[in-house]
């Protein structure tokens, strides 16, 4: 049974008096500076995003919460700093949701989720951002990077209008690559290489597929399949280190199986 909205307040009350107490009475949370909490802000996103793809709801709710100190924490110190408090920082937030999103709280009429993601762009650069480019973070990680350049870059248009299209375009990208690596330049290699690599999170989009969970999800499933292996040659008295790749496919196709 989910909690009424005075319960939600009263938790989230509780966990500012908490936040308090800590500030003024724990060693550790005393010591905390906006930079030494970045890095764990940071790890707790990725177990976060691992509980997501997990589908673990329990891990989810436990993740969230974690978020949520990091979140009240930063508020704290924002506080102390005569900055801003957890107040503004919900204000902010909300004022920002109501600006962009005209055709909940304005008159501006939309038909479908794309219209949403055209005007949300329109209006950052009315906002006096330079360029739709200028939210990507530059520290995300390249495949993640890529994917936001993309959708960015669409919400103004620029963009392909049929994903056939962009499955020519991963031809063309693995066509050159071919070439470079035939000719033995390395560095035009990695250059062509980069470009199948964003072709191909293109596509992803065209598709309707999240690049950074398909890969994850492979690298998951990759991981369970190897340990199965590793498991398999263990019982079996034997090393993977001195068996053949015939071998290894044996244990590698079971895992297949057994994980299906």
């Amino acid at each position: 049974m989910l909690n009424t909205r005075k319960q939600q307040l009263d938790a989230f009350n509780r966990l500012l008096d908490i936040m308090d107490d800590l500030r003024e009475k724990c060693p550790w949370d005393k010591k905390q500076t906006l930079e030494s909490l970045r890095h764990l802000t940071i790890e707790e996103t990725y177990e976060l995003a691992d509980a997501i793809l997990e589908n673990d709801l329990p891990e989810v709710k436990k993740e969230l919460g974690d978020l949520l100190l990091h979140i009240v924490f930063y508020a704290k110190i924002g506080s102390e700093k005569k900055a801003f408090d957890i107040a503004d920082v919900a204000n902010s937030i909300s004022d920002k949701l109501i600006h962009r999103h005209p055709h909940i709280y304005g008159d501006v009429k939309v038909e479908n989720e794309e219209d949403v993601k055209r005007n949300w762009e329109q209006l950052k650069l009315k906002e006096g951002k330079k360029s739709v480019l200028e939210g990507v973070p530059k520290s995300l990680p390249a495949l993640v990077k890529a994917s936001r350049i993309q959708e960015k870059v669409a919400g103004v248009g620029f963009d392909w209008e049929e994903p056939h299209q962009v499955w020519e375009k991963v031809q063309e990208e693995l066509n050159e690559l071919n070439e470079e690596i035939k000719k033995g330049d390395k560095e035009n290699t990695e250059k062509e290489f980069g470009d199948v690599l964003f072709s191909m999170i293109n596509y992803a989009r065209f598709i309707d597929v999240n690049p950074e969970n398909a890969l994850e999800k492979t690298n998951k499933k990759f991981i369970n399949r190897f340990q199965y292996l590793e498991e398999a040659a263990k019982k079996s008295g034997k090393e993977l280190s001195g068996m053949s790749l015939v071998e290894m496919d044996i244990f590698w196709e079971e895992s297949k199986k057994y994980f299906k």
